[in-house]
């Protein structure tokens, strides 16, 4: 075959491929209908997206917000399991018939909490919203998880999405141009990038928000599932989940997570203050002993949650310097249904956020999220899935 004639083809594929992708034709192999998420919102398109690899693995992603609204990968039984929650259609993310959620999301600017909402940029104090227990949370209430990402798909397993915030986004300062990429390995690997640039001094912290249930049964608490954490030591919160400013050694608390530990003792262990604080959970972040001098080993696993029921186990390898986890503890407190017209229960998953620690703009000492004109803001983590027998 000549190199005019391969070209041809290659284009011809990309052509039908991207055609595919745009006509939404036939369910997902999660049974998402494509149609359903195709609409307009803010003025910009919105569909949902597939990727898929040889191994049998699928992701689908909305550019609503960047949100993963299905994995589904196979258990060890090689059959298919949907590990995490969501919606099925787009107007329960868009709150035009369910309720605010981050399922899934592509968080920005800023993931986690600033404290009292407010960030000081040279000798300006600046005032950010005040979304959750007076202080600002993902961004405030129109975050990135609530805007429409630009998208481009051009093969059948990589997605990148583009953010174009303007100065003054929920009161941010400086125009900044975000990518989010989603590349799904032959090796069951999420692979999540992202990047930014800005016109002017900012802070920028950026993670993906999924909620994992390893079980493939979402109608049940999640409790069941064992955790592992590399960290040493983590960051108390106050009851408005704000981190008091102290590192703690996890050694000799229930926070210590070395060793894979069953989540089924959060229901043994209400009094203890962290947890009573977290709403009856977990909802902290810890100090990977991945990160040291300024840098993240995005090669060593910074944590892992595993189903005894599947078999499947989640990895995450990031070059972050802390991963915010939650056990779902605010799950229950809505009616709505999600995927497969399940209503989740409370703890029926965990969130597994690699991120800057929450409130970094007002400490100094810990890992710097400002960025400046003429700077690149990097950030990458792993979502890496295999079946322990």
């Amino acid at each position: 075959m000549n190199v005019n004639k391969l070209s041809f083809l290659t284009l011809l594929g990309s052509v039908a491929f991207i055609a595919c992708q745009q006509q939404g034709a036939g369910l997902t192999r999660s049974g998402l209908n494509p149609a359903d998420f195709d609409t307009v919102i803010n003025q910009k398109a919105v569909r949902l997206y597939t990727l898929t690899n040889q191994q049998g693995m699928e992701v689908c992603v909305t550019n609503y917000g960047g949100r993963i609204v299905s994995i589904i990968v196979p258990d060890r039984n090689d059959n298919p399991q949907d590990v995490v929650l969501g919606y099925d259609r787009i107007s329960r993310y868009a709150d035009i018939e369910g309720s605010p959620s981050d399922f899934g999301a592509a968080i920005g600017r800023y993931a986690n909490r600033i404290n009292q909402g407010r960030i000081t940029v040279g000798d300006s104090t600046i005032q950010l919203p005040q979304n959750n227990y007076g202080h600002c949370l993902h961004g405030g209430p129109t975050g990135w998880q609530y805007q429409v990402y630009d998208a481009e798909q051009t093969d059948p397993s990589s997605l990148t999405l583009t953010m174009h915030s303007p100065d003054g986004d929920n009161n941010f300062p400086g125009n900044i141009t975000a990518t989010v990429s989603y590349t799904l390995t032959e090796q069951n690997e999420i692979d999540i990038r992202y990047s930014a640039t800005t016109d002017s001094p900012t802070v920028i912290n950026m993670t993906n928000h999924s909620y994992f249930n390893l079980n493939g049964d979402p109608s049940l608490p999640a409790n069941d599932m064992v955790l592992y954490i590399n960290a040493d030591h983590f960051t108390p919160s106050d009851t408005t989940y704000m981190p008091t400013g102290e590192v703690r050694p996890v050694e000799g608390t229930l926070m210590d997570f070395r060793n894979p530990t069953p989540l089924d003792f959060l229901r043994s262990e209400p009094d203890y203050d962290q947890i009573r604080n977290a709403g009856g959970g977990l909802d902290h972040n810890w100090c990977l002993n991945t990160y040291a001098d300024g840098r993240g080993d995005d090669t060593q696993v910074a944590a892992s949650l595993f189903s005894p029921k599947t078999g499947i186990q989640l990895e995450v390898l990031t070059d972050e310097p802390g991963i915010q986890v939650y056990s779902g503890n605010f799950l229950g407190t809505s009616d709505v249904a999600g995927k497969r017209g399940i209503v989740y229960p409370k703890q029926a998953a965990v969130c597994l956020e690699t991120q800057h620690y929450p409130d970094s703009p007002n400490h100094p000492e810990w890992a710097s999220p400002w960025l400046a004109p003429g700077e690149t803001y990097s950030s990458h983590c792993i979502y890496r899935f295999s079946i322990l027998k």
